[in-house]
């Protein structure tokens, strides 16, 4: 058992209606909620306690929640005493398919599933976000929409069926924040213009009709070598039929096939993804890929499948929006807090299928100030300081008023 195992309890406002250093016992209501949100983790379209969690607490101040949309995703909507533009902040609520390796009170307790990606933190933030803008309504000129989103890891992701729910239609800007433990505690990174590389899923099956016996593989087809050497040729291709000046990387992380050490298996299959930071580049690789597969079905005399699902965008900043967000690190911290990041991430978010909508801004949040915070995002043993809570719901206030009071047009 862990303390962190029971739900926390909402959490209200004593101090007067203004704005300033968020209170103590709000700093610490961020981090258990957090640290309970890190120890029970849900994976995508499964994060129906995550769900309830945040309805709670959002009800328990008397707003209004609408939802679920996507099967488990919410929004709010915090509007000032005045008239104004609409704008809204996104959180991904999902966990990673993954097992926790750390050895903490708040480490996951349900198998195959961990917030290795942080999105904990990001719904801790969304949350504390939505508690002090409605303490501090009186001061917003115009509405702002909280939204969280589940599925962010999965491919379709969560964010197709918000969209198609209308959670982004009267939006004129739209925020979000991603923890970065390659930034450290209290800097915050400004991505310019491109932020991350597309991507997209592809899964390649090799069927024949028959299996076949490991000692002689010359008198069947054997799919898992055919499997392999065409796996091993879409490897070679990036800097070789693209241009090496533009960064591409196809990586397969699932592979399967057979059911027996001496049986050559009728079926065989990989799965990964492809990432470009150019979109010709990805245009070229898929079709150069697809006909790579045909060809080898053609030599091998087997079936060959490949399936493309299709992937996200590149995610590209607002550059108004990224002002905006500059503007408020120097009034909350210092200059020296807001890193200019000039270099796209190969990553993916599918924070890019809304901005096919409404313009963005991604904001990186360093999590890192000692080696147990310095794991990448995706490993077992990922975690954050947790510092970043209380920054991040400070910053994203101050950024939400600021774009109101200004009228920021993106």
């Amino acid at each position: 058992m862990s303390v962190y195992d029971a739900v926390p309890a909402p959490y209200r406002f004593s101090a007067p209606l203004r704005n300033g250093p968020l209170p103590d016992d709000f700093v610490d209501y961020l981090i258990n909620l957090r640290r309970h949100l890190h120890r029970n983790p849900e994976v995508g379209y499964q994060e129906f306690a995550t769900s309830r969690l945040i309805r709670s607490h959002l009800e328990s101040l008397g707003l209004t929640v609408s939802g679920p949309h996507a099967k488990t995703g919410l929004f709010v909507d915090i509007d000032g005493p005045r008239p104004g533009p609409h704008i809204g902040f996104r959180c991904d609520i999902d966990a990673l398919k993954l097992q926790d390796a750390k050895k903490t009170d708040y480490a996951s307790r349900n198998a195959g599933a961990t917030h290795a990606c942080g999105h904990d933190a990001h719904t801790a933030v969304g949350i504390g976000l939505a508690l002090n803008l409605h303490r501090l309504r009186s001061r917003l000129n115009g509405r702002v929409r909280i939204f969280f989103q589940p599925n962010e890891e999965g491919n379709p992701s969560g964010s197709v069926p918000m969209i198609k729910a209308g959670v982004c239609d009267p939006l004129e800007a739209l925020y979000c924040v991603h923890v970065d433990p390659t930034l450290d505690i209290g800097q915050f990174g400004i991505p310019e213009g491109q932020v991350t590389a597309s991507s997209e899923r592809i899964r390649v099956e090799v069927h024949t009709r028959s299996t076949g016996h490991s000692a002689r593989p010359h008198k069947v087809k054997d799919t898992i070598w055919i499997a392999s050497q065409l796996l091993s040729q879409y490897y070679q291709y990036i800097g070789r039929v693209t241009d090496s000046r533009n960064p591409s990387v196809f990586t397969v992380c699932m592979i399967g096939g057979g059911m027996a050490h001496n049986v050559i298996p009728n079926e065989a299959w990989f799965e990964g993804a492809l990432r470009c930071l150019h979109d010709p580049d990805r245009i070229f690789l898929l079709d150069y890929m697809r006909r790579t597969a045909e060809n080898f079905a053609e030599i091998h005399g087997v079936d060959i499948k490949f399936i493309r699902v299709e992937g996200l965008p590149a995610v590209i900043n607002n550059p108004a929006m990224g002002k905006n967000v500059r503007a408020c690190i120097q009034e909350l911290f210092d200059e020296s807090a807001a890193l200019g990041i000039c270099v796209p991430s190969m990553g993916a978010e599918d924070f890019a299928n809304y901005l096919k909508h409404v313009p963005g801004m991604l904001i990186r949040v360093g999590t890192r100030s000692s080696k147990s915070t310095s794991y990448p995002l995706h490993d077992a043993h990922f975690d954050i300081d947790e510092q970043a809570l209380a920054d991040s719901v400070e910053l994203m206030t101050r950024v939400m008023i600021r774009h109101l009071d200004q009228k920021i047009t993106p």
